[in-house]
C-alpha cells in the first residue's frame, strides 16, 4: 500500500524532534566537563529544585559546593550554566550583552501577559524604550517627587498609629502594609494614580491584580517552558486565545489579570492623554501633580521623532511592568529590613538615634522631613538598605541564552571533571545562562569570611581591596542586587528613595521586635515571606510598639 507524502513528512518531522530530544542525553557537550551537582530528574533535570519554596537552599548550596562556575540540567537534557565569576558576569552582562539576550524565541510568558515593555523587550526597541524611560528615573527628577513619598509614609504612620495603642506592643503585618505603601507610591508618582486611600482594607481591582500576578504566575510554571516553544508556530493573538479556554484553572486565572491589567491600563492612560489635552493646569491638579513617570512621559513621547517614539502598546506594557518590577522587590526588601532590625535591636535603635538627630537638625519646608539631599546622605541608613539588599538580593537569579556559540572568559580558572584548569567556557548556541546574584553578592573571595553575616558597618569601614579589583559589573554598589548593563533595573534610585523615606517616618515613631512565631523566607520571582514553612499566605507579623 502507498504510504501519503503528508504521512512521510510528518514521520519525519517527530523522529527530527525525538533525535533533537534524544541528542541532548547522548550526546557528550564540553560543558559536561564543568563541575556540577548530578541529575535528580531524567525529564526536568534540576529544575524541581530551583523552582520550590526553599529553591534559596538549594542555589546557596550550589555556589558553596560547585563554585563560581557550574553546569546544570534542565528540561529535556539540555545544560544550563550557572555562575557567579565577575569576569564572566562583565562579558554576559555588558561586553557581550548583545549576544546574550533575556529569550531568544520569538514570545514568552511575560511578553504575551504584559505586551512590549521595557521587561520583555529586546535589542533596538528595548534601547529606544530605555532611551525614552532614562530622565525620568534620574536622581535630579526624584528630587520632585520626594514630597509624594513623605505623603505616603504618613498616611502609612498614621494608619498604623490607629492600630497601635501608644505604649503597648501590638501586633501588625508589617509585610502587607509594605506591600500596600510601595504599590501607593509608584502608583502615584509613576503612573499619577492612587491605589489606595489606607483607610479601606483593600486596594481597587488594577491593585488587586497586580499583587495577585506573579503569585498567579508562579502556581503555572510550565507556561514559561511551552509559550517560547509554541511562538515559533503561533502569533501571540492565538496564543491567547488558547489559555482563555485552556481547562486549568490556574492558567485562565493568569490569563483575566492580564487582562485586567491591560483593560485598567489603556483607560488610565487615555484619560492621562485627555489631560494633556486640556492643558498642563490640570495635570498639576490630578494625583501625581503631573510629576508622575508616566505624565511626563507621554509628554516627552508627543514631542518624539518617529523613530524614537513609543507605540500605544508599548505605553500601556509600560504601565503594568513598571508596577510589578518594582512593587514586590521593593516591599519584600523593607520587610526584610524591618524583620532584620527586630533581630537586632541594638542596631535598630542606632539607625533610630540618626534619623532623629537629622530630623530635628536638618528640617526641610515639609515639617520634619529631611528635603532629598539630606536623605539620601545618612551614612547608617544608607549601610542598613546597601548590606540588606547584599545580603538578601529579593531576586536571587536571572536568566539570559546564548544567541550564538560564545566562548566566555572567566577571572578565576574552574578545575573540570577531566582535571584540566579551565579558564574559559565554550557556550554554545541557545544555552541558558542563569547568573546568580545573591551569590555574587555574598562571594567570600571578595567579601570576606564574614560574607554571609549582616553587618551594615563594613560600609563604613571601607570595601575589601579584593572587591574592588574584582569590577562587579552591577549598576548599585559593587552590588549585583540591581544586575548591571543595559538592563540593569532602571528603577534603582526609585526604589532607594522609598526605602529610605519609609524607615526614616516609620522608625521615628515606632519600635519593631520579634513575636514568638517564626517567619519563613521563601524563593519565587521575587523572595517573600510567610508566617512559618506551612503557610502559603505572604506575611509577616511583627511586634510594634508606638513610641
Amino acid at each position: 500500500m502507498a504510504v501519503s507524502p503528508l504521512v512521510v513528512v510528518a514521520g519525519t518531522i517527530a523522529i527530527a524532534a525525538l533525535w533533537r530530544i534524544l541528542r541532548q542525553y547522548f550526546i557528550r557537550l564540553p560543558l559536561d566537563n564543568l563541575p556540577g551537582p548530578p541529575r535528580s530528574s531524567l525529564a526536568l533535570g534540576h529544575l524541581p529544585e530551583l523552582t520550590t519554596r526553599d529553591a534559596w537552599k538549594a542555589i546557596q548550596h550550589l555556589a558553596e559546593t560547585y563554585g563560581p562556575v557550574s553546569v546544570l540540567n534542565g528540561v529535556l537534557g539540555t545544560r544550563m550554566v550557572h555562575l557567579y565569576d565577575p569576569k564572566a558576569l562583565h562579558h554576559i552582562l555588558i561586553k557581550d550583552g548583545e549576544h546574550y539576550p533575556k529569550d531568544s524565541a520569538p514570545s514568552n510568558d511575560l511578553h504575551l501577559l504584559l505586551g512590549p515593555g521595557l521587561l520583555t523587550t529586546e535589542g533596538g526597541q528595548h534601547r529606544r524604550q530605555r532611551k525614552m524611560l532614562n530622565p525620568v528615573f534620574s536622581a535630579a527628577h526624584l528630587r520632585h517627587m520626594t514630597h509624594i513619598f513623605y505623603d505616603i509614609a504618613h498616611k502609612l504612620r498614621r494608619a498604623v498609629e490607629a492600630r497601635v495603642s501608644k505604649g503597648s506592643a501590638e501586633e501588625v503585618d508589617v509585610n502587607g502594609w509594605m506591600a500596600r505603601t510601595t504599590l501607593e507610591m509608584l502608583g502615584q508618582a509613576g503612573l499619577g494614580y492612587s491605589f489606595d486611600n489606607f483607610v479601606d482594607d483593600s486596594t481597587d481591582a488594577y491593585g488587586e491584580s497586580i499583587k495577585l500576578f506573579f503569585p498567579s504566575l508562579s502556581r503555572v510554571p510550565l507556561l514559561g517552558i511551552a509559550i517560547p516553544w509554541i511562538s515559533h508556530y503561533l502569533p501571540e493573538s492565538a496564543m491567547r486565545m488558547i489559555l482563555r479556554c485552556f481547562p486549568s484553572p490556574g492558567v485562565r486565572t493568569i490569563v483575566t489579570i492580564s487582562d485586567t491589567m491591560e483593560r485598567r491600563s489603556q483607560e488610565i492612560i487615555n484619560e492621562k492623554k485627555a489631560a494633556l489635552l486640556r492643558g498642563d493646569e490640570e495635570l498639576v491638579q490630578g494625583v501625581g501633580e503631573g510629576k508622575d513617570i508616566m505624565s511626563v512621559l507621554l509628554k516627552d513621547n508627543t514631542t518624539a521623532s518617529d523613530v524614537e517614539k513609543l507605540t500605544h502598546e508599548e505605553l500601556v506594557a509600560q504601565m503594568s511592568i513598571f508596577i510589578l518590577a518594582g512593587m514586590d522587590t521593593t516591599s519584600n526588601a523593607l520587610s526584610r529590613t524591618l524583620h532584620i532590625l527586630a533581630q537586632h535591636p541594638e542596631k535598630q535603635q542606632k539607625l533610630r538615634a540618626e534619623i532623629q538627630e537629622a530630623r530635628g537638625s536638618s528640617a526641610s519646608n515639609i515639617g520634619e522631613d529631611m528635603a532629598y539631599d539630606d536623605l539620601v546622605k545618612l551614612p547608617y541608613l544608607d549601610a542598613v538598605c546597601r548590606e540588606t539588599l547584599r545580603l538578601y538580593a529579593p531576586v536571587n537569579l536571572i536568566i539570559r541564552r546564548a544567541a550564538k556559540d560564545m566562548v566566555l572568559p572567566l577571572m578565576w580558572p574552574v578545575r573540570g571533571k577531566d582535571g584540566t584548569l579551565m579558564h574559559e567556557v565554550l557556550i554554545p548556541k541557545g544555552t541558558a545562562i542563569v547568573p546568580n546574584l545573591q551569590a555574587s553578592n555574598c562571594n567570600r573571595a571578595l567579601w570576606g569570611d564574614d560574607a554571609m553575616e549582616w553587618r551594615p558597618e563594613r560600609w563604613t569601614e571601607g570595601l575589601p581591596g579584593e572587591l574592588e579589583e574584582a569590577r562587579i559589573p552591577g549598576v548599585y554598589s559593587n552590588l549585583m542586587t540591581f544586575s548591571g548593563g543595559s538592563r540593569s533595573c532602571i528603577g534603582f534610585k526609585f526604589s532607594q528613595l522609598e526605602m529610605k523615606i519609609v524607615l526614616s517616618v516609620l522608625l521615628s515613631k515606632f519600635k519593631f521586635e520579634l513575636t514568638d512565631k517564626p517567619i519563613a523566607w521563601n524563593a519565587s520571582a521575587v523572595t517573600y515571606p510567610t508566617m512559618g514553612e506551612e503557610s502559603t499566605k505572604p506575611e509577616m507579623i511583627l511586634k510594634v510598639t508606638c513610641l
